[in-house]
């Protein structure tokens, strides 16, 4: 045990961190125990519970083997108390483990196939993943995903009682398995990363839920060593990390690419994340480049270019041309408008156009970025009331408190 702490609010301060950091991994381990989706989520849950209780008299030095320890334990009591629960919620486990047994290194890649199984709706397995890999709230889920809380709640609980009823296994896939069940698992990996880097709240970003996302696309680089999307999305992700630190300014602002630092970014994780992705399309060839590489792709003429100035928009707009003929969705739509505005001699009057088309997309009602688009679009072309509009609209929708202060300095400025 390390010495006691001060106060009531560092042991919060310490359980949170561990929270955020080690919530996935006692999730994933006490899963392999249980056998039950639902029983290692109470544990695990209740396992942070005792250490705010606990850690007051010392916090251990080794946090995540402590928390890991309670849940199972916890699990253990919870089996013998009710030994039908094996019955009622079973999940398959292939190979035999121990109580004494410790998390795995692919754990939580297994929970991320558990959750992505083709037997669950689409919809459902992402709103599973993030709740159990990124232990995300109900109210969290659903901002990510863009729906209401009450939906989100009943996807999580609609796929977990799905998990139960089929007795899905609680393992990776076959290799011959592997291929269909790939897309699904990259989009949850990079919606977990996305759930990061903009996260709720009052900070910009969630160290823990992005670290954990790349873990996992190294994890499943490893497992598909020749595909080349796995590949791609994690250089899409590294690239992205590496600007982390240039997205705010000393004061805490937000700063967009267009005005970053660029001496700021992280050069090694930089050139690993532009050599990744130029595997990836070399992987691709001959056979067509998939999403991910599209976007690792478009990332690097970001990261590549020598400024924001000289950025190739045409080869951006192209490269979201063919994302939208292969994977259509209203947000690369938004993307690939936003991008179009940039290109010099563009016709603002017709993005404006293809914005307002895109406002009577379902999904993109409380998405933030649209609003913020059309103003920054408005105000170009000199309509600046509709642009003060635009942006009240964007303030509205915004789940994130670094994101509002931007978004009020851009309104303040057009005044």
């Amino acid at each position: 045990m390390n010495q006691n702490p001060t106060t009531a609010r560092e042991i919060v301060r310490v359980v949170d961190e561990a929270h955020r950091g080690h919530w996935s991994t006692v999730l994933a381990s006490t899963v392999r125990l249980t056998r039950d989706l639902d029983l290692a989520e109470d544990c695990t849950q209740d396992a942070f519970v005792q250490a705010l209780r606990t850690w007051p008299d010392g916090i251990p030095a080794n946090q995540v083997g402590w928390l890991t320890t309670v849940a199972r334990r916890l699990a253990l009591d919870g089996l013998r108390r009710e030994t039908t629960l094996r019955r009622k919620l079973p999940l398959l486990i292939e190979d035999p483990i121990g109580p004494g047994e410790v998390e795995q290194p692919t754990d939580p890649l297994r929970l991320v196939f558990t959750c992505c199984h083709p037997a669950l709706a689409r919809d459902s397995q992402v709103a599973l993943t993030l709740r159990l890999i990124c232990g995300l709230t109900t109210r969290e889920v659903a901002a990510g995903l863009l729906i209401s809380e009450a939906t989100a709640a009943a996807r999580i609980t609609r796929a977990k009682k799905k998990i139960a009823a089929a007795s899905i296994p609680y393992r990776i896939p076959a290799d011959a398995e592997l291929a269909a069940r790939l897309d699904v698992v990259l989009t949850v990996v990079q919606l977990v990363y996305t759930a990061g880097h903009v996260a709720a709240g009052p900070e910009l970003t969630r160290a823990d839920l992005t670290g954990r996302a790349i873990e996992l696309a190294e994890l499943l680089v490893r497992l598909m060593p020749t595909e080349p999307e796995p590949q791609a999305l994690l250089g899409l992700l590294l690239m992205t990390q590496a600007r982390g630190d240039a997205r705010v300014s000393e004061d805490g602002d937000l700063v967009l690419l267009a005005d970053q630092d660029r001496k700021r970014w992280d050069v090694r994780l930089l050139a690993e994340g532009v050599s990744r992705a130029t595997a990836a399309l070399r992987q691709g060839q001959g056979q067509g480049h998939g999403r991910f590489a599209l976007q690792a792709a478009i990332a690097g003429l970001h990261v590549t270019a020598p400024s924001w100035e000289e950025t190739d928009w045409n080869q951006v707009v192209r490269m979201y041309d063919a994302m939208l003929l292969g994977w259509p969705s209203p947000i690369v739509a938004l993307n690939r408008a936003a991008a179009h505005s940039l290109v010099p001699g563009a016709d603002l009057s017709a993005v404006l156009a293809e914005l307002d088309a895109l406002g009577k997309e379902s999904a993109l009602k409380s998405y933030a970025y649209l609003p913020a688009a059309r103003a920054d679009v408005l105000a170009r072309l000199g309509r600046k009331d509709e642009a003060v509009q635009a942006y009240d609209e964007a303030i509205g929708l915004t789940v994130n408190q670094t994101e509002e202060r931007f978004l009020r300095r851009r309104r303040t400025a057009l005044g």
